[in-house]
């Protein structure tokens, strides 16, 4: 059984264009990510206590996110690059999230597993770009390690709501919001960022 669907719309070129343009604003903009996506699934856990499915799995991925910030760091320490003073807002993130407010409990909880999976799907495809693109050796190896990690927490999350919720109403909601998703990610503005 596959554990996501495919994203309805592709990142653009320009998208990419804007990245390799200022690539030391791109890294800013992904150590802020990382701990983001470190601090949402540990959120998860502080939220779910009693959802002990989750737990395991949030543990594991809050460790790999907060691992891939201490990368990025490192990477940027060696090109003189300072974290961002003050971690901003995502745009794409804030358009998204509606889409685990309202509904039962339950519905809230399966959508925010659900997101989950789909910011990590449309960050592999972006880290997939980001590391074809690259002449950097290390680069290109280090963008290559962190697609296939995003590709395994896309399906983590899909899983897990499986474990909660039956296939039809899991992948019938999926659909909904990567609909959505792919509407958002056209009209957000192009910049130097992973979203």
């Amino acid at each position: 059984m596959k554990y996501s669907i495919d994203l309805t719309v592709p990142s653009s070129g320009a998208w990419l264009e804007a990245v390799m343009a200022d690539f030391d604003a791109f890294l800013q903009d992904h150590a802020d990510c990382e701990r983001k996506a470190s601090a949402m699934a540990t959120s998860l856990i502080a939220k779910y206590p009693d959802r002990e499915k989750i737990i395991p799995d949030m543990i594991e991925t809050a460790i790999e996110e907060l691992e891939h910030f201490q990368q990025v760091f490192e990477l940027m320490q060696r090109r003189g690059v300072a974290l961002n003073a003050d971690m901003k807002e995502d745009p794409y993130i804030k358009q998204l999230m509606p889409l685990t407010h309202g509904g039962t409990p339950e519905s809230r909880f399966m959508s925010r597993l659900l997101l989950g999976s789909i910011v990590e799907c449309r960050g592999c495809e972006r880290f997939k770009m980001v590391s074809e693109a690259q002449q950097d050796d290390e680069l290109k190896r280090f963008y290559k390690m962190l697609w296939t990690s995003e590709a395994k927490h896309g399906n983590i999350f899909v899983e897990l709501a499986l474990a909660y919720f039956d296939e039809k109403t899991v992948y019938s909601r999926l659909h909904e919001m990567m609909e959505f998703e792919g509407e958002v990610i056209q009209n957000l503005p192009i910049r130097a960022a992973l979203h």
